[in-house]
């Protein structure tokens, strides 16, 4: 008689014999207290492969008995992909790519697959699964891109099953799935990309990766708004969610949204060739608009930081009359709700009015600002702009603003101070610090934003 999924039985730890029932001796091999309580779960996934019906009952125990174990990494072989997942991928996670069609998710996993192979040792394997395309269509990018694909094992399939068989038999140790919304299990139903078949088809790859020393990347769609199409639960079963952006170039931007085994605040730069995605390595300049004339009214530059790097950037502003009678804010780079509050402080401490303009903020290159060290330099952005009076040249703002007016001290003041002037920028505006004077002769140090538009703008 098949023994029922989830029952209970009962197995020898020194024989093996197991029976439905407790007893304090073993009948097969007579040794006393041997019998421990497991389950009978035909879909259990174990280093032993799938299938295996015991499992043994898993019980609490002791957190302090537990010994930390460092997590073990290895390198994709693409520097801005490590930098971006916290120094490697880490072993026995799995990670979710998320990006618009086309921005090249699948050319970089490619990549990242071709170049990571060539690092493991003699026996490591590399498994691609894609329900996208076919075995000639990543061929063909392959050849364009010059990849040797000599040790990529390649599998064209949006069957669950096919997958999880492959993954027994070749035992990768990096398994890529393009895309998870392709694949769907006849146990969740036949249409892919349900919400069903996401949380199915998910877990049981997860759960693969985590009985191995593996490492799981699914790309997944999004939707219009730029996020992950699907069920929330899918994010939080992943340990590191990463999203794939673009600007209005050739430039493509890689951060991770969650990373259980990192920072976040990591920035990967790539630029898209012929050749495929090629690591930024020195992006400090990336975001500055070169200019053979003195900049406009209304542009203002200032150091940000992106996890362990320092990058200047432009942040533009413009004011026009309100066609309404209400004004309003238009910025997508910056959120919105910062922008009304900056130009509040302006038209409250300096007596600019600001309420029957419409602003129109942007940043150059198309990055995110998410930093209270960018107050400043917004600031003096939109005071340029509403008297249409330039800023001086190579001037580099930062500081966060208060409501009272005040220019706050904020992190890591000396390096962007070094960032800037290694870029030629030969007046630095800065907050005023009284315990603490920085030897560069390039800084100006101001403590109000009344302050500040006095050492900028008066003559």
């Amino acid at each position: 008689m098949a023994k029922k999924s989830g029952s209970i039985m009962f197995k020898c730890s020194s024989c093996g014999y197991s029976q439905p029932r407790w007893l304090g001796r073993c009948p097969g091999c007579g040794e006393w207290n041997t019998l421990e309580e497991i389950i009978i779960d035909k879909n259990a996934v174990t280093p032993a492969g799938r299938g295996s019906e015991i499992v043994e009952k898993v019980k609490p125990i002791q957190l302090a008995s537990v010994k930390a174990q460092d997590s073990v990494r290895f390198s994709t072989g693409i520097p801005e992909f490590d930098r971006v997942l916290g120094g490697g991928a880490t072993k026995r996670s799995a990670i979710l790519l998320g990006g618009e069609p086309g921005i090249g998710k699948s050319t970089l996993l490619l990549q990242t697959v071709a170049t990571a192979s060539k690092g493991f040792a003699k026996g490591g394997k590399v498994l691609y699964v894609s329900g996208e395309e076919s075995a000639a269509q990543i061929k063909d990018r392959a050849d364009r891109l010059e990849i040797d694909c000599s040790d990529i094992q390649l599998l064209c399939t949006s069957r669950l099953e096919d997958a999880l068989d492959a993954l027994d038999s070749i035992n990768p140790l990096l398994v890529i799935i393009d895309s998870i919304q392709t694949i769907y299990s006849a146990e969740a139903g036949m249409i892919p990309g349900t919400v069903n078949q996401l949380k199915y088809c998910s877990n049981e790859f997860i759960s693969w990766v985590k009985e191995r020393d593996s490492v799981l990347i699914m790309t997944a769609h999004v939707t219009k708004d730029g996020t992950i199409a699907g069920p929330k639960a899918m994010e939080h079963m992943v340990d590191t969610v990463i999203s794939f952006e673009k600007n209005n170039e050739d430039i493509r931007f890689l951060h991770a949204q969650k990373n259980r085994f990192g920072s976040v605040d990591e920035l990967g730069i790539f630029s898209m060739t012929e050749k495929g995605l090629l690591p930024v390595i020195d992006p400090s300049s990336l975001f500055l608009t070169k200019r053979k004339e003195n900049p406009p009214a209304g542009v203002a530059c200032t150091p940000v930081f992106e996890g362990s790097r320092v990058f200047l950037v432009e942040i533009q502003a413009l004011t026009v009359p309100a066609k309404a009678s209400v004004s309003r804010v238009y910025s997508e780079k910056i959120d919105s709700g910062r922008v009304a509050r900056i130009a509040a402080v302006i038209e409250k401490r300096c007596g600019l009015v600001f309420s029957d303009q419409d602003i129109y903020v942007n940043v150059a290159g198309g990055v995110k600002l998410t930093e209270s060290s960018i107050d400043a330099a917004l600031a003096t952005a939109l005071y340029s702009a509403r008297t249409d009076l330039p800023i001086p040249t190579d001037t580099s703002i930062f500081g966060e603003v208060s409501l009272a007016g005040e220019i706050r001290t904020v992190s890591k003041e000396k390096q962007r101070i070094k960032a800037a002037e290694n870029l030629g920028f030969t007046k630095i505006v800065s907050p005023y610090e009284a315990d603490q004077k920085t030897s560069s002769k390039s800084k100006f140090s101001v403590s109000s934003i009344k302050e500040m538009m006095k050492v900028l703008f008066s003559k």
